[in-house]
Parts: C-alpha cells; structure tokens; sequence
C-alpha cells in the first residue's frame, strides 16, 4: 500500500499551492494523494413551481461547488503523474481533514498558511491552527500569504 497525503482545497488560490506542494512532495514520496474538499448543506433551498414530490429529487446539491471544486484538482493531479482520491466530506474544513487523513492513514496533511497571519490567526476555526494541533500525522502548512 502506498504511502498516503491529505491535502484540502476550496479552489482558492492558497489552496492550490497547498495542492501543489501536496503534488511536489507526493512523487518525490512515491505517495497518493486524497484531496478533501469540506462542504455545509444548503439550509431554505426550495425549487420554485415544481410538483411537491418533484421539488425532492430536483433538490440542490448540498453544496453546488464542492463536485467542481473537486474535479479541478482531481485533474492537475493526475495530469502531474500522481494517483489521486477525491472526497467531499459535510462538516468543517479541519475536521474534514482529519477525518480522511487517520480514515487512509495518512503519513502527512498538508494545508494552506491562510488564516495564520495578522488577527485572523485568533480566529476561532482557524483551518490549519486546528490541523496543526489535532492531526495524528505529520502537518506541512504551506505559505501562501
């Protein structure tokens, strides 16, 4: 079984150069990579003039953007010649990130420096403050601030 990296992404700029120091390190490693994306469910969405057992299987996606999110990184990965996974996990950036990295055994986590500088670094729910302090594996924060 290959050696395994979590690496999270939102699609914004400073998850993708976690993505790709993930990439970097995963074949230097000979490593996988399970890329996480974290997504909270639309809460009130309702589907305008359908029938009332229409408007259930024509719900919105819990969140419209995760798949796509996803499916971005899932390609600039493969296409760097590294095997990947995708996951979207309901619930809380950090704890999404912990969950898949103990879930595949993962050997490093790899995050995004945002949210570590100025006063946003004593924000509650800090991503990669909470990866830091509560992942059983190795933790690679990236700077990309």
């Amino acid at each position: 079984m290959a050696d395994s990296i979590v690496v999270g992404t939102d699609g914004s700029e400073s998850a993708k150069k976690a993505v790709a120091e993930a990439v970097r390190l995963a074949k230097a490693l000979e490593a996988e990579i399970h890329v996480v994306s974290a997504f909270e469910p639309l809460r009130g969405a309702k589907i305008s003039g359908a029938p009332q057992g229409a408007a259930k299987v024509w719900a919105p996606l819990p969140d419209s953007q995760v798949d796509a999110t996803l499916l971005a990184a899932e390609v600039g990965i493969r296409l760097a010649g590294v095997k990947v996974t995708p996951h979207a996990v309901q619930g809380e950036p950090a704890d999404a990130l912990i969950e898949i990295a103990e879930q595949v055994g993962a050997i490093m986590l790899v995050v995004g420096s945002k949210g570590m500088h100025g006063a946003r670094r004593l924000a509650l729910g800090n991503v990669p403050n909470k990866v830091s302090h509560h992942a059983r594996c190795n933790v690679l924060i990236v700077a990309t601030e």
